[in-house]
């Protein structure tokens, strides 16, 4: 009675287990179904569902069918033997265990029930591979042959990994059905050695000659496969097939796979005669074979043919890696030009170049977070999270600034306040973007916003009218708006401002079925409970960009640094590059052994406020994107499709011009000798950030290239030899319409010494007057931020910039102090970019602006803003707003020194 009891209460907990993972289920599917319905992609989920779903059935079906036809067969030649074992024998563990093997029934209900749950869980493991066979069915392409066998390359990119999927699956299938098929026939004595000999029934022998001889098929298809594969050998000075490769590895597996075929033969042939001895001969040769032909035969052709003579006998396949790299990487697209470079840049250089000069970046995302969040986060739980760099036509001026989103951070909203209501109903969104300049400074050494607070306040002809941040990069969790409880919209001196969503984002929860799987999935009673929710309640789920737009399109790699926008009407977007990434592109270098193929053929368009996203194809030469295109029809747009506001605003991706630029360092070098001794390799430089030598990062800057007629936003990055500090190329990508995604690199000529990174940061190190300054911060308790060094192109010259950054012992706010430039022979550091770039040529900037504004103003102009200035301070000062009061202090200290410098140069 006890023990039925005990199995009653086991039953009752697996059903109860049971009953809770089926509801978890059907509440995940149906919310994604509604979701995707929501953001218009419901027919992309259906797709993978589905395609998942007859995936794992027809892979669990055919286990099912393999596993039960050779399970029978063995229930039916497997005699029912048992054999005699002594009182004394049967006491040992051993023989216990035997007996216990026999005993089990090889009945149908047990063929059943074993091919039954194997063929399950085979067909739930094969159910990720949806992507795989959907690729393949739907495979286009590349135009280009491989150079070995002169199959296009889609071969290798679509069709090779789908054969070695099916063909690994068959093998580890019919592998385990043999096991298990063998190990019945073993225990059930079918298979016996008796009197120093192997004893097996005839069928039974047929049967497993059967089975070893389909696996062996399978080896010999495996061998075929392979001879393909040898284009991502990692044999040799390369990546691809080599000398050996070609010459030892894909004769063995030729041989090796004639070898498995006549084995497979050899059991077919002999599987009624009396013994193995012919097919288990045709074995060992296989064995030995492998280890001579795979093991021992490449390495003498290695060491005695190739490396005594490896730089000739590896130039053709050095060639090939090259190629293919390039190809792969896009390098290939590279366009290379001589810089020309005269000696040293002049003062009439840089006033002919305003432009260029004033987007000089003398801010850093770095100290420029640090300041956001001390001045501008408003309240405790605001936060910014990234501060990214653009370009805006503000005010008729084409300007770089950082446009940093105000988020909200849940996390910082005081314990005592973090209820429910508040974290989902009342808490529910950021507020707005600071927009700053690249290189004003104002008052103390602060950066000059044009967008700021909030609401947000614009000093230039754009104006945010919806300014509310729903979905953002720290926003993780799910919100309910359109509720009873107001939302809080930002805050109004003592007291905040309420709203109520007037969006379409998310997806309706009135109704008391979605009520009950949201808390279900969400395991949270108060969805169902709360009183708040009105018939147009609506749920905000996969609120983080990233992980939104990976649920949409899990097959597509994104880049680590989506970017907010402000479009022409004041609404805010986000924009997230994704990549389109293969490891199968033959004879292709990879990058940190996770991919040697990469394009940014796709840009996600994000709506900060709703939520909706738009998938546009910038790429329409990328074979890859096309298959996705084929297999998603619905999901992609093409980029003619996307409106001009958002194509001003495109970027050519960090992440991806690093990888570019990390290869080209080694792979600008063509020709294979010099590839191969390693005559000519780059690298990017280092530079001292902070306290600190570290690797220079990639930057975008606003300049006029050689042989252009406008400025316009580049990213870039410079190089130097590898054993050398002094300055060689500069890679370039272009962001701008109609050249986007354009890569030039502008080589400066051999015979002169152009200054690289390290080589002035050293100039600055040895300069008195910076070290005298340095040191006398240093003793104050200060700690002194040096800031990236810039180095600009300008006319057929190049000007380094570095800001100097300072942080008081008791300060949490970098200030902007210094700005230091150099033009290669000289160096100096001013108050602002304007004060060093006159120190350097021992020159005034007269008849125009000050740079370091970067605004056109008139005498008339600047003394009625100084008026202005005064004028406000005196209010606040009434008021007793002494913050703004401050403020406004030091833009009328600003504005005096302009106008004193206009009177100097009158």
């Amino acid at each position: 009675m006890a023990n039925k009891v005990k199995n009653l209460k086991w039953m009752i907990i697996g059903i109860i287990f049971l009953v809770v993972i089926v509801v978890g289920a059907i509440a995940s599917i149906y919310i994604d179904i509604i979701w995707f319905k929501s953001v218009q992609y419901v027919a992309v989920f259906w797709k993978i569902l589905l395609t998942k779903g007859v995936v794992m059935l027809l892979f669990a079906a055919l286990f099912f069918v393999l596993s039960f036809i050779n399970l029978s067969f063995a229930r039916r030649f497997a005699p029912e033997f048992q054999v005699e074992i002594s009182q004394d024998e049967f006491e040992r563990p051993e023989i216990q265990l035997y007996k216990s093997l026999q005993n089990i029934q090889v009945n149908k209900k047990f063929v059943l029930w074993f091919s039954l749950i194997i063929a399950l869980f085979m067909g739930l493991s094969e159910s990720s591979s949806w992507e795989k066979i959907l690729i393949y069915l739907n495979r286009t392409s590349f135009g280009i042959t491989d150079p070995i066998f002169n199959k296009d390359i889609g071969f290798y990119m679509f069709s090779l990994p789908f054969w070695e999927f099916i063909r690994n699956w068959f093998s580890f299938a019919l592998t385990l059905i043999t096991i298990v098929v063998a190990a019945i026939y073993v225990v059930k004595k079918a298979v016996k050695y008796e009197y120093k000999k192997l004893i097996i029934e005839t069928p039974v022998k047929v049967h497993l000659s059967l089975l070893i001889g389909l696996i062996l098929i399978l080896k010999s298809w495996q061998y075929w496969l392979n001879t393909f594969k040898i284009l991502y050998s990692t044999r040799g000075v390369i990546f691809g097939a080599g000398y050996t490769a070609i010459h030892a590895d894909l004769l063995a597996f030729r041989v090796l796979m004639v070898v498995a075929l006549i084995c497979a033969v050899l059991f077919f042939a002999t599987a009624r005669k009396e013994n193995w001895k012919i097919p288990v001969l045709g074995l060992a040769v296989l064995i030995g074979g492998t280890i001579l032909l795979e093991g021992v035969y490449p390495e003498i052709i290695q060491r005695a043919i190739v490396l005594p003579n490896e730089s000739s006998k590896e130039r053709p396949y050095i060639s090939n890696n090259i190629e293919a790299t390039r190809a792969a990487y896009g390098l290939d697209k590279v366009k290379i030009e001589e810089f020309p470079l005269k000696e040293e840049i002049s003062f009439e250089d840089i006033e002919k170049n305003d432009e260029t000069i004033r987007n000089i970046p003398l801010w850093d995302s770095r100290p420029v977070k640090q300041t956001l969040k001390q001045i501008q986060a408003i309240r405790l739980y605001y936060d910014f999270n990234s501060v990214d760099m653009d370009r805006y036509y503000f005010n008729g001026n084409y300007q770089q600034v950082m446009v940093s989103p105000r988020e909200l951070d849940k996390n910082k909203i005081p314990e005592q306040a973090r209820t429910w209501v508040n974290e989902v109903l009342t808490f529910t969104h950021g507020y707005g973007v600071v927009v700053n300049p690249v290189n004003k400074i104002i008052g103390e050494g602060l950066p000059s916003l044009l967008i700021k607070d909030i609401p947000p306040v614009s000093s230039v002809n754009l104006t945010i009218t919806r300014p509310e941040i729903y979905y953002g990069e720290i926003t993780k969790d799910y919100v309910v708006v359109k509720t009873k409880t107001r939302e809080f919209d930002y805050p109004k001196g003592d007291e905040n401002v309420y709203s109520i969503y007037a969006g379409n984002g998310g997806v309706a929860v009135s109704s008391l079925w979605r009520r009950i799987l949201f808390s279900i999935k969400y395991s949270n009673l108060q969805i169902l409970l709360t009183t708040q929710f009105t018939p147009e309640s609506r749920i905000m789920i996969y609120r983080n960009i990233q992980e939104r737009v990976k649920k949409v399109a899990p097959f597509l790699s994104y880049d680590n640094d989506p970017y907010m926008i402000i479009s022409k009407e004041g609404k805010l977007f986000w924009i997230q590059d994704a990549y389109t990434i293969s490891n199968n592109y033959p004879y292709s270098a990879p990058f940190k052994g996770y991919l040697n193929y990469i394009r940014n053929s796709v840009k996600v368009i994000i709506d900060a406020y709703n939520g909706t996203m738009d998938f546009y194809i910038v790429d329409q030469k990328d074979p890859l994107v096309k298959v996705y295109q084929n297999i998603f029809p619905q999901l992609f747009k093409n980029f003619d499709q996307m409106s001009d506001d958002f194509k001003e605003h495109i970027r050519y991706p960090k992440d991806l011009f690093q990888i570019q630029a990390e290869l080209y360092s080694t792979y600008h070098m063509t020709d294979p000798d010099v590839f191969y001794n390693k005559e000519d390799y780059w690298n990017t430089p280092n530079e001292i950030y902070a306290e600190n030598e570290i690797r220079m990062e990639p930057y975008y800057v606003v300049t006029k290239l050689p042989g252009h007629e406008r400025e316009e936003f580049i990213l870039m990055t410079p190089f130097t030899p590898s054993t050398k500090s002094n300055m060689i190329a500069l890679l370039v990508a272009k962001n701008d319409q109609p050249g986007y995604g354009d890569l030039v690199v502008y080589k400066f000529p051999k015979e002169k010494l152009i200054f690289g990174p390290m080589q002035i940061e050293a100039r600055i190190d040895q300069d008195s007057e910076i070290s005298q300054q340095l040191t006398l911060w240093g003793q104050r308790g200060s700690t002194v931020i040096r800031g990236n060094l810039l180095v600009i192109p300008v006319e057929k010259s190049i000007i380094y910039v570095e800001p100097l950054y300072l942080r008081a012992e008791t300060g949490e706010i970098p200030e902007l102090k210094k700005v230091i430039v150099s033009n290669g022979k000289d160096v100096m550091m001013g108050n602002n970019l304007e004060d060093a770039l006159e120190k350097l040529f021992s020159r005034t900037f007269k008849g125009k602006e000050a740079i370091v504004t970067g605004e056109e103003k008139t005498l008339k102009e600047l003394i009625k803003e100084v008026a202005g200035y005064y004028e406000s301070a005196q209010n606040f000062a009434r008021e007793g707003n002494w913050s703004k009061y401050g403020e406004e202090l030091q833009k009328l200290e600003q504005s005096l020194k302009l106008l004193e410098k206009m009177s100097e140069g009158e």
